[in-house]
């Protein structure tokens, strides 16, 4: 399962909470922890200030309470509880598997199970309301998927295939022939009307 783990294990940047502008960078890789900074000031003394890196064990991190402290103002102190779980080697193995994967698995699941799965962080609610996710239940659910069903989904979207019947997919489908035949129908020239004989005399 480590080979599954990307490095780094995590990263977040931003600007420190007002009054304070300067500018930080918190990483956390399998080996270490590297926390930059850069200052950010309008005072002549701080023109030329260098940028600052402070780089330390997982260890020394967890040891480490005024950086802890600094994490937790700058990033809040989830960032902090999350990023310390990292070091004590508590990893969350499904954040670093791809969206591919996780849709396979996800296709295991019970429809009521994928609800709950959604509402558990950003990501998920994303790939559980997926065009891909709900194409493969479609896929899944059925032996064969038509060219015409796949058309009506671009339009109305694989979740609502899903969970039309499939007598009223086939109405959809009938009116989207008979819309496109009509243009078709309008092209062909109409017969000229057959002359009476009292018109040629």
């Amino acid at each position: 399962m480590a080979s599954l783990l990307t490095d780094p294990l995590f990263e977040i940047s931003g600007r420190g909470p007002p009054p304070n502008k300067n500018f930080y960078h918190f990483t956390v890789t399998k080996s270490d922890v590297i926390w930059r900074w850069w200052k950010i000031s309008l005072r002549t003394v701080d023109r030329y200030s260098k940028p600052g890196e402070l780089r330390e064990s997982h260890q020394d991190f967890l040891d480490d309470t005024l950086l802890q402290s600094e994490v937790s103002m700058v990033f809040g102190r989830r960032i902090l509880l999350y990023t310390k779980a990292l070091c004590q080697g508590h990893y969350d193995y499904l954040e670093h598997l791809s969206d591919s994967l996780l849709l396979r698995i996800i296709n295991y699941l019970e429809l009521e199970d994928v609800g709950q799965l959604g509402r558990t962080s950003r990501r998920f609610r994303q790939l559980c309301g997926s065009e891909e996710f709900w194409e493969q239940a479609v896929r899944r659910r059925c032996n064969t998927v038509s060219v015409e069903v796949a058309s009506l989904a671009l339009e109305v979207g694989w979740r609502s295939i899903f969970f039309t019947s499939k007598l009223h997919l086939q109405k959809l489908i009938s009116r989207r022939r008979l819309k496109t035949e009509e243009p078709s129908r309008s092209n062909i020239p109409l017969p000229l009307p057959t002359p009476k004989l009292s018109n040629l005399q």
